[in-house]
Parts: structure tokens; sequence; C-alpha cells
């Protein structure tokens, strides 16, 4: 009887709120199912069925007050399957997480005609942040090899373009000069973090400093792209200090949501270091280029 007074009681705009509510509930119920099939940690897998459960009874919550049965959103679900096997796991989930602000503010209107929903919205966010905080993904066990192999990329290599830049006159050559130098560093990065980790007796050394050295190419092969293409070498630094500001921001704003951390503190740290020792490279490239006479020909 109650719930045929609650439809009754809807008007158009609330009856297609619920409808909303109720097909995302039932799509989110299938998508964790189905990664959670495709989750080769068993651990990882029974937290996800475990929310996928949750979203199922938060469906026939919704399905009881419409009284409509809804199918899910096929797209959305194999959009979130790409997402998690292009970005990680934790990192779509807990991103999906943050979102839910915006769907609790769109069903506070139903409030008043059913009650029950805010209880239901902090229920549900409650227990999905509790249930991702205990995910457990490999590639976030290693940030810090990742953040080192990044991190001393983007310091080194962008003092030394912005050096190689300002002393060598073609582009063609400080390519050359950037690759020898940020490869070498790559492997020099890699068998330290190598020689690091197992000295610590960290059984995971081999994987730490492919993480290191795979960070750190990668890093170099995007910071020298705009000399290999244009033939201007101040343009190119130019880009290339843009790709590093780009790089810095998605790779924080990566490890901000997936770990939740501070990302204006962590980016403006990183920019600022970054850009700082590529300003003072130059000003030594400069002065470098004057007191041993070099001549824009070489």
């Amino acid at each position: 009887t109650k719930n045929i007074i609650i439809i009754y009681l809807m008007d158009t705009k609330t009856r297609k709120s619920a409808l909303r509510a109720q097909r995302q509930e039932i799509t989110e119920y299938h998508a964790y199912n189905k990664l959670a099939d495709r989750c080769k940690d068993e651990h990882n897998a029974q937290i996800l069925r475990t929310i996928a459960q949750a979203e199922l009874r938060h469906s026939k919550f919704w399905e009881k007050k419409t009284n409509t049965t809804v199918n899910p959103d096929r797209f959305q679900i194999f959009r979130l399957l790409l997402l998690t096997r292009i970005l990680g796991l934790t990192f779509v989930l807990k991103r999906m997480e943050k979102n839910e602000g915006t769907a609790s503010r769109r069903y506070n209107h139903l409030n008043k005609v059913i009650p029950e929903t805010a209880k239901l919205s902090e229920e549900e966010a409650a227990h999905e942040k509790e249930l991702l905080g205990l995910l457990d993904e490999e590639r976030l066990q290693y940030v810090g090899s990742i953040v080192l192999g990044l991190n001393d990329a983007l310091v080194e290599l962008t003092g030394a373009l912005a050096g190689f830049t300002l002393a060598l006159a073609n582009t063609k050559i400080i390519t050359l000069a950037g690759l020898v130098t940020g490869i070498s560093a790559a492997f020099s990065m890699a068998a330290s973090d190598y020689l690091s980790s197992k000295a610590e007796g960290d059984p995971r050394a081999v994987k730490s400093a492919i993480y290191t050295g795979t960070a750190y190419i990668i890093t170099v092969v995007l910071m020298i792209l705009p000399y290999l293409l244009l033939e201007n070498k101040f343009l190119s630094l130019g880009i290339t200090l843009g790709i590093v500001i780009i790089i810095i921001f998605s790779f924080n704003y990566y490890i901000s949501v997936a770990k939740d951390l501070n990302f204006r503190r962590r980016f403006l740290e990183m920019a600022v270091i970054s850009l700082g020792v590529a300003g003072f490279s130059f000003l030594i490239g400069y002065i470098l280029k004057a007191a041993l006479g070099i001549d824009e020909g070489i």
C-alpha cells in the first residue's frame, strides 16, 4: 500500500529521477560483477562482488518504488570495463565513487516523496568508500618506483634539454644528445633501484626496477618528440615544457584519486622543481656558451 501511494505521489520529474537511479544501480551491479569475473586477484574479486550485491539491493529498492523493471546501460558497462583495462581498477572505481556526490544531489528532491532515499545514499557512499579502500592493485604497489623514474626523468631531462637548446644549434643534435642522456639515465636509474631494493631484501626488486625504468623511458620519449618533429629549437623547448606540465598534471591527478592524496600540493611541488631546474639549466647553458665561445653553427 505504501509503495502504491508513493507511485501515485510521483510527478513526471520525480519518476524520471527514480528510474534513472534504478537504472544506474542495476548497471553498476552488472559492471561490478563483470569486473569481478575478470579480476585475477580473488581478494579484489570478492570486494567487487560484495559491492555488486549492494547495488542489486538498491536497484530492487527503486524497483518497488517505480513498479517498473529497467535494463542496464550496456554502453556504460562497456566503457567502464575499457577504462579499467587502460587506467586500472582502483583509479576508475574511486573516480566513480567521487562522482557519487553529484548523484546524491540529484536525489535530494526525491526525499520529499521517498524519505528513505537520503539514508540509502549515505549508506551506499560510506559502504563503497570502505570497501574500495581495501582494494589491492599491483600497479599501485609500485607507485614509489614510478615516482622515482618519472620525477628523475622530468627533472634531469628538462634541465638537460634546456641547456642543450641554448648550447646547440641543430634540433637533430639536441635530439641525439637528449636520447643518449635519457636512455643511459633510465638504465642507470633502473639498475640503482634494483640494487637498492635487493639490498633491503625486497623480493619484488626486479619488478620495481622495471617500473622505474619504464616510467623513465616513456617520459624521455614524450619529452624528446618535439625536437624530433620540429626544426625550431626554442619552439621545441616550449612544447616540451608544456608536455612536462601535462605529464605532471596527469600523473598527480591519477595518484591523488587512486590513493586519496592531495593533488594541488603534489602537482605544484613537482612543477616548480622541474621548471626551476629547466630555468637554471638554461642559464648555465648561456653562461657556458659565452665562456667557451661556442657559436651557433654547432
